[in-house]
């Protein structure tokens, strides 16, 4: 028998990730040397105090029933006292906190639970791809909010159309940035807290990379602004902040409204996760401030990185837009190429595999995105392979 997708299945788009992924594979199994600036998976280990937490944990019997269904009050209860600790927001742990099976699924799952078919999303491009399955998955209609590099890579409201922005009923936005590494300040997100309360329009803030700023830049929460959790939610994940990427546990911060939509589709879709999960998340956030915290350390190693790479590339005049946050460096393509087709080259003729920016989304055009998640001896080297392709001009 053949059974088909279904119609739903049909209108998501392809899976950025999972075809780059692919033929990076491709090149690796045919015993090419490559070395994959192309992925934001981290490759440094979840620290050692988080995986004894998560042995010990195991090992009690009670977190082997079946967690309760919107998280351990514990766990709820360590995330609003992180908040509080790091930011200085205060959140009841019942009402204003949603645990999250990384916070991919709450980015994802949220039109399902907040939007109507046919209702307008406002998108960041570039922006995270899986923004959009979201938004195809709830059949909700997208208009593009275009990040321009003059701007700082910041969403320039007032370049948002008068009729865009009073149909729209939610807003992403991502700092620090993915691609570009860029972070925000405080008067944008006041911008943004004014934005949402003049529009109607609900705020949702992918602070993924909350941790990571460089020198010595600690990014902001927009929770910090006024008045932002009458407008909206933050999503924020432990893959990037303490290596736990395969661990997948992220929560959800915010308005009461938004995070009980979020609490009632999860109940229909997941039994929370795994208790001892969330006893290894809660002794991550416990270490967070401790003096040279694994935390601290990882920050310092990805600005060591960053500082080599470029470095590296401006011995043969490649500028990269110079990230304040985040584990990326956005590159412009050089003349004669596009995304794609640089992308392409560097794979195919230096064995470095680089993100296509315009997979982003078309504003990423002209970009490619370098990771940082590998050493900088194999990032000096990739620097070193691309310089000798002799395709930048020289003076």
């Amino acid at each position: 028998m053949h059974f088909q997708q279904s119609d739903l299945l049909k209108t998501l788009p392809k899976q950025f990730f999972a075809s780059l992924v692919s033929r990076v594979n491709a090149k690796i199994a045919a015993g090419a040397d490559v070395i994959n600036l192309g992925q934001g998976n981290p490759d440094l280990p979840t620290p050692d105090y988080i995986v004894q937490a998560m042995q010990q944990a195991t090992a009690v019997a009670a977190d082997h029933q079946y967690s309760a269904f919107r998280g351990e009050m514990r766990f709820k209860t360590a995330i609003a006292q992180f908040y509080f600790d790091t930011y200085g927001v205060v959140l009841d742990p019942a009402t204003e906190v949603a645990v999250l099976a990384g916070s991919k699924i709450g980015l994802v799952e949220l039109p399902l639970a907040l939007m109507n078919p046919g209702e307008t999303l406002l998108l960041p491009n570039p922006g995270y791809p899986d923004y959009w399955s979201g938004a195809a998955l709830g059949r909700v209609a997208v208009e593009q909010v275009e990040l321009k590099r003059e701007n700082d890579f910041l969403i320039d409201y007032d370049d948002i159309p008068a009729d865009v922005a009073q149909r729209a009923k939610f807003l992403y936005m991502n700092y620090p940035n993915n691609p570009t590494g860029a972070v925000a300040t405080a008067d944008f997100y006041e911008q943004t807290v004014a934005f949402a309360k003049q529009n109607q329009v609900g705020i949702i803030s992918d602070f993924a990379y909350g941790a990571i700023g460089f020198d010595g830049h600690q990014p902001r929460s927009f929770m910090q602004t006024p008045g932002a959790k009458t407008v909206g939610i933050e999503t924020y994940t432990f893959s990037k902040t303490f290596n736990m990427a395969g661990w997948r546990v992220g929560f959800a911060v915010g308005n009461a409204d938004m995070i009980d939509a979020i609490n009632v589709i999860q109940d229909h879709l997941f039994v929370s996760l795994f208790p001892a999960v969330q006893d290894a998340a809660i002794a991550a956030l416990a270490h967070y401030h401790d003096q040279n915290s694994a935390v601290a350390n990882l920050v310092q190693v990805y600005q060591q990185r960053r500082d080599a790479f470029i470095q590296a590339v401006r011995t043969y005049n490649w500028e990269p837009y110079v990230p304040k946050g985040a584990f990326y460096v956005l590159m412009p393509v050089p003349a004669g190429y596009t995304s794609a087709s640089f992308a392409d080259l560097l794979l195919e003729e230096a064995n470095v595999a680089v993100a296509d920016a315009s997979g982003f989304g078309d504003a990423g055009a002209g970009y490619v995105r370098v990771s940082l998640t590998t050493d900088t001896v194999r990032l000096v080297e990739a620097a070193r392979r691309i310089g000798e392709l002799s395709v930048f001009k020289t003076h």
